[in-house]
Protein backbone atom coordinates (compact mmCIF):
# COMPACT_ATOMS: atom_id res chain seq x y z
CA UNK A 1 0.00 0.00 0.00
CA UNK A 2 2.76 2.46 0.80
CA UNK A 3 6.08 2.33 -1.31
CA UNK A 4 9.48 3.39 0.13
CA UNK A 5 9.25 6.85 -1.26
CA UNK A 6 6.72 7.70 0.91
CA UNK A 7 8.49 6.68 4.36
CA UNK A 8 10.26 9.34 6.35
CA UNK A 9 10.83 8.87 9.92
CA UNK A 10 11.27 11.24 12.75
CA UNK A 11 14.31 12.64 12.37
CA UNK A 12 13.89 13.75 9.06
CA UNK A 13 11.25 16.16 9.95
CA UNK A 14 11.92 18.86 7.40
CA UNK A 15 12.91 22.70 9.05
CA UNK A 16 9.71 24.01 7.62
CA UNK A 17 7.42 21.61 9.40
CA UNK A 18 4.79 23.60 12.44
CA UNK A 19 4.25 21.87 15.39
CA UNK A 20 1.02 22.50 17.21
CA UNK A 21 -0.15 21.48 20.45
CA UNK A 22 -3.37 22.26 20.75
CA UNK A 23 -5.45 23.73 23.64
CA UNK A 24 -6.47 21.42 26.63
CA UNK A 25 -3.03 19.63 25.90
CA UNK A 26 -0.60 19.49 28.95
CA UNK A 27 3.29 18.58 28.48
CA UNK A 28 5.68 18.03 31.01
CA UNK A 29 9.17 17.93 29.74
CA UNK A 30 11.37 20.13 27.55
CA UNK A 31 11.09 20.53 24.32
CA UNK A 32 13.23 20.95 21.14
CA UNK A 33 12.00 22.01 17.65
CA UNK A 34 13.70 22.00 14.34
CA UNK A 35 10.71 24.02 12.75
CA UNK A 36 8.05 26.35 13.90
CA UNK A 37 6.06 25.79 16.80
CA UNK A 38 2.74 26.98 17.89
CA UNK A 39 1.53 26.49 21.47
CA UNK A 40 -2.26 26.72 22.61
CA UNK A 41 -1.95 24.21 25.27
CA UNK A 42 0.55 24.09 28.27
CA UNK A 43 4.19 23.00 28.20
CA UNK A 44 5.57 22.58 31.80
CA UNK A 45 9.42 22.67 30.45
CA UNK A 46 12.00 24.45 28.20
CA UNK A 47 11.41 24.73 25.27
CA UNK A 48 14.63 25.02 22.38
CA UNK A 49 13.37 26.19 19.03
CA UNK A 50 15.43 26.68 16.02
CA UNK A 51 12.69 28.44 14.05
CA UNK A 52 9.57 30.52 14.89
CA UNK A 53 7.50 30.25 18.32
CA UNK A 54 4.41 31.48 18.81
CA UNK A 55 2.12 31.25 22.21
CA UNK A 56 -1.25 31.40 21.46
CA UNK A 57 -3.52 33.50 23.58
CA UNK A 58 -4.79 30.65 25.35
CA UNK A 59 -1.28 28.84 25.48
CA UNK A 60 0.95 28.55 28.45
CA UNK A 61 4.58 27.88 29.09
CA UNK A 62 6.21 27.10 32.48
CA UNK A 63 9.76 27.17 31.92
CA UNK A 64 12.12 28.97 29.42
CA UNK A 65 12.24 29.86 26.06
CA UNK A 66 15.17 30.12 23.42
CA UNK A 67 14.17 30.74 19.64
CA UNK A 68 15.04 32.93 17.12
CA UNK A 69 11.52 34.81 16.72
CA UNK A 70 8.69 34.32 18.78
CA UNK A 71 5.36 36.11 18.65
CA UNK A 72 3.28 36.02 22.44
CA UNK A 73 0.00 36.40 23.47
CA UNK A 74 -0.55 34.23 26.06
CA UNK A 75 1.75 33.38 29.55
CA UNK A 76 5.38 32.86 29.80
CA UNK A 77 6.63 31.97 33.55
CA UNK A 78 10.55 31.59 32.66
CA UNK A 79 13.19 33.34 30.80
CA UNK A 80 13.04 34.32 26.98
CA UNK A 81 16.05 34.54 24.58
CA UNK A 82 15.39 35.52 20.98
CA UNK A 83 18.45 35.89 18.63
CA UNK A 84 15.83 38.09 16.67
CA UNK A 85 12.20 39.50 16.87
CA UNK A 86 10.06 38.98 20.21
CA UNK A 87 6.69 40.16 19.42
CA UNK A 88 4.24 40.48 22.75
CA UNK A 89 0.98 41.28 22.32
CA UNK A 90 -2.64 41.03 23.06
CA UNK A 91 -2.70 40.33 26.73
CA UNK A 92 0.15 38.23 27.26
CA UNK A 93 1.72 38.30 30.66
CA UNK A 94 4.80 37.45 31.11
CA UNK A 95 6.72 36.78 33.99
CA UNK A 96 10.53 36.29 33.68
CA UNK A 97 13.88 38.05 32.08
CA UNK A 98 13.39 38.73 28.58
CA UNK A 99 16.98 38.51 25.86
CA UNK A 100 16.13 39.62 22.48
CA UNK A 101 17.65 41.18 19.43
CA UNK A 102 14.80 43.37 18.89
CA UNK A 103 11.43 43.84 20.92
CA UNK A 104 8.22 44.86 20.27
CA UNK A 105 5.71 45.27 23.45
CA UNK A 106 2.05 46.37 22.71
CA UNK A 107 0.28 48.63 25.66
CA UNK A 108 -1.87 45.60 26.95
CA UNK A 109 0.82 43.06 27.41
CA UNK A 110 2.40 42.49 31.10
CA UNK A 111 5.92 42.52 31.97
CA UNK A 112 7.52 41.58 35.04
CA UNK A 113 11.09 41.25 34.14
CA UNK A 114 14.58 42.52 33.24
CA UNK A 115 14.66 43.18 29.57
CA UNK A 116 18.09 43.01 27.73
CA UNK A 117 18.06 43.72 24.10
CA UNK A 118 20.13 43.85 21.00
CA UNK A 119 21.88 40.94 18.50
CA UNK A 120 25.38 41.61 20.17
CA UNK A 121 23.40 41.10 24.01
CA UNK A 122 21.92 38.26 22.90
CA UNK A 123 25.67 37.03 21.70
CA UNK A 124 26.92 37.46 24.81
CA UNK A 125 24.06 35.68 26.68
CA UNK A 126 24.70 32.49 24.45
CA UNK A 127 28.50 32.49 25.26
CA UNK A 128 28.08 33.12 28.75
CA UNK A 129 25.79 30.13 28.51
CA UNK A 130 28.25 28.02 26.87
CA UNK A 131 30.71 28.85 29.16
CA UNK A 132 28.34 27.64 32.22
CA UNK A 133 27.52 24.02 30.00
CA UNK A 134 31.44 23.90 30.06
CA UNK A 135 32.41 24.50 33.36
CA UNK A 136 29.70 23.51 35.68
Amino acid sequence: MFNSKSKTSFDETKAGSTTIIGAGTVITGNLISNGDIRIDGTLKGNLLAKAKVLIGAEGAVEGDIDGKQADILGRVTGKIKVSDLLHLHGKAVIDGDICAAKLQIEPSVSFNGQCQMGANVVELVKERNNAAAVNG
